[in-house]
């Protein structure tokens, strides 16, 4: 069983409980306290610096711009661009028409994979237009063949036009100085499925 740490808030303290016990035992009958479970102790501190905010479900170890796509709201595949802190990032490039009430795109009839691919599209344009130079995503397919133009040509045209756009601007994006790096689907702040790890 994997080892857990608790972020609380509770009476104007905040810290990390290295225990369930140790956290009940602080914020147990305190009003407004706010407490949440992390894999490890830095996760737990960077929710805590990000304002303790449960609608971040995960915080980014490193710093940097993260993409995902899924169906986490029920609607649909979105696809998902944020910061290491959960802060949605796609105004800085999208019109705000396109962009729904959560800060995602709702793509209409796309595949799981399609959203992933297009949200590493956006992750692409918006580190490249903000000069930051680390991408994280949680999709091994995308990172390691899909935005490198590996890519089945069975697939619809649509998917194998938007990898070979997604291609380039990798390439001008590495040579750059850039770096395009898989995170657990745990670990990426811009999540929108459900993971075990």
């Amino acid at each position: 069983m994997k080892r857990k740490y608790y972020a609380y808030i509770a009476n104007g303290l905040s810290g990390v409980a290295e225990s369930w016990d140790e956290c009940k035992e602080i914020v147990s009958g305190v009003a407004g306290a706010k407490f949440k479970s992390f894999e490890s102790s830095k996760e737990a501190e960077l929710w805590l610096e990000a304002g303790a905010d449960y609608k971040v479900k995960h915080v980014g170890l490193k710093e940097g711009i993260y993409f995902d796509a899924g169906t986490g709201a029920g609607q649909g595949v979105e696809a998902s661009v944020t910061d290491e802190k959960g802060n949605n990032l796609l105004d800085k490039i999208l019109p705000k028409a396109s962009i729904n009430e959560r800060g995602k795109q709702l793509l209409t009839g796309a595949t799981n994979n399609f959203g992933e691919l297009l949200a590493c599209k956006y992750a692409l344009e918006i580190a490249l237009k903000l000069g930051v130079k680390e991408i994280f995503g949680d999709s091994k397919l995308i990172i390691d063949y899909w935005s490198k133009g590996y890519i089945k040509k069975d697939l619809p045209e649509e998917t194998i036009d938007l990898a070979m756009e997604v291609k380039k601007l990798r390439y001008k994006f590495e040579k750059e100085g850039g770096k395009v790096e898989h995170v657990s689907g745990g670990r990426n702040p811009a999540d929108l499925g459900f993971h075990r790890g």
